[in-house]
């Protein structure tokens, strides 16, 4: 079993890569830093499973069709994606450049289309995969201080749910996580504990949960937020 993880060094994309690897799979791990992702591939390395690591900044459409060409790694038999690549620029909409809205739309929407695109098709051929969508609660309502990650996010679970329909006569499963407040770099600095955040293993495990359901359920949406936050 193979899976790719998109922002994989990092928060919930190595939660799921380390969880994965315990697992039996072989990755593919898409980051921007080649060092973290060196480092993650030594860390995963003794639970014995084939690592591929492949530097890319994904908000660049050049960057992300040089991976998906790559012919480094065969693609045809991956079972797994997981679009979790992401970024959060905090501001008001109105009063933004340009640029933080475009940034944001090439991240959180952009990359998560031709790679949902690239992999759903070899997955259609193949009549098997599993595709997951790492988006947010803002997918369904607009957070504060995030009207264009709001929207980027409201976009990407669309995709989901495109890629859902257009998928599931093919025996494909296609999932979209809303998670809440969860504990990332995003969060470094705060005084808030960590225990009233969402934790990365849990999306974790929930996904790995989630693989391992009959094979003719698909869980739609899972919707993970804090208890009291």
């Amino acid at each position: 079993m193979k899976a790719v993880i998109t922002g994989a060094t990092k928060g919930i994309g190595r939660a799921i890569a380390t969880k994965l690897a315990q697992n039996g799979y072989d990755l593919v791990l898409v980051a921007r830093g080649l060092d973290e992702l060196e480092r993650l591939r030594q860390e995963l390395t003794p639970y014995g499973n084939a690592i591929f690591t492949q530097v890319a900044d994904c908000s660049i459409k050049e960057e992300v069709y040089a991976f998906l060409n790559s012919t480094a790694v065969d693609f045809d038999n991956v079972a797994v994606l997981v679009n979790n690549v992401g970024i959060f620029l905090p501001g008001s909409m109105l009063d933004e450049d340009d640029e933080t809205f475009e940034k944001q739309q090439h991240i959180n929407t952009n990359a998560c289309y031709y790679m949902g695109k690239f992999f759903g098709k070899k997955m259609r051929s193949a009549k098997r995969g599993h595709i997951f969508n790492i988006c947010s609660v803002a997918s369904k309502a607009p957070v504060k201080n995030g009207g264009s990650y709001s929207v980027t996010k409201a976009a990407m679970l669309s995709l989901n749910h495109v890629l859902r329909q257009e998928l599931a006569p093919h025996n494909v499963k296609v999932t979209a996580f809303l998670p809440g407040s969860t504990k990332t770099s995003s969060w470094e600095g705060t005084t808030i504990p960590d225990e009233k955040f969402v934790q990365p293993e849990d999306i974790a495990e929930t996904l790995f949960t989630i693989l391992n359901l009959s094979k003719g359920v698909n869980v739609d949406e899972v919707s993970i937020t804090p208890l009291d936050f």
